[in-house]
């Protein structure tokens, strides 16, 4: 079960998160077509952002406004969807790590959203998106200790292993993965119907590449 905390609901009212649930799915290396779609819409993104600078992006201005609503400064701390948009800018491509993360890249990009995906057998309990006190920190999977005080995380039985600024090792998809979450940090703006329509397309390209079944849920 996952909930959004009433403190972040009182901070943004129309915070709102997608769940997939993902069972008896197979991650492997990517195949040639993901790797593919991965770097051709980089490219894409690269030439967009020589014609309009990312800070005037409307989703980017908007994670923004509610990282700033939260009480997290983002030029300090970027919400992942951007931190990619800016690899990208710098020309920097995402390299294909597994099918699991090239997917989870692919449409964090494709929506600028922040989405995090996350090894189900490795998580505990109830799950809960809140804002950090001082004693929430954890290693992120780029190998950094970041705390979490003034910032959204998300949380299960063992502590905090998600954000939409970085995840954790402890929960990450490996290719030994058979169970899977996802986590769709919606822009607050977006419409039910919006977000429902994201998720379908989004639970349809993971099992055509990993097999298995899904389950979507939208929680508001």
């Amino acid at each position: 079960m996952l909930t959004i905390c009433d403190t972040v609901k009182q901070c943004v009212s129309h915070f709102k998160i997608g769940v997939l649930t993902y069972d008896q799915i197979v991650v492997g290396p990517s195949p040639n077509m993901l790797k593919g779609k991965l770097r051709q819409f980089q490219e894409l993104l690269y030439f967009d952002m020589e014609q309009t600078p990312l800070g005037e992006w409307p989703e980017v201005k908007e994670w923004r406004s509610v990282f700033k609503q939260i009480g997290t400064d983002p030029s300090r701390y970027r919400p992942s969807s951007e931190s990619l948009l800016r690899r990208v800018h710098k020309q920097s491509f995402i390299p294909s790590i597994h099918s699991a993360a090239d997917v989870n890249n692919f449409f964090s990009l494709y929506y600028k959203l922040p989405i995090g995906i996350y090894d189900r057998d490795h998580l505990t309990g109830d799950i809960v998106v809140t804002i950090g006190t001082q004693a929430d920190e954890y290693i992120g999977i780029n190998d950094r200790i970041t705390n979490f005080e003034r910032k959204l995380v998300t949380k299960d039985a063992q502590g905090p292993f998600g954000s939409p600024i970085v995840d954790s090792k402890r929960t990450m998809v490996t290719e030994q993965t058979t169970h899977a979450v996802q986590i769709v940090y919606f822009l607050p703006s977006f419409t039910e119907t919006q977000c429902e329509q994201m998720l379908q397309a989004m639970k349809e390209m993971f099992i055509q590449i990993h097999g298995g079944t899904a389950h979507t849920k939208l929680i508001i």
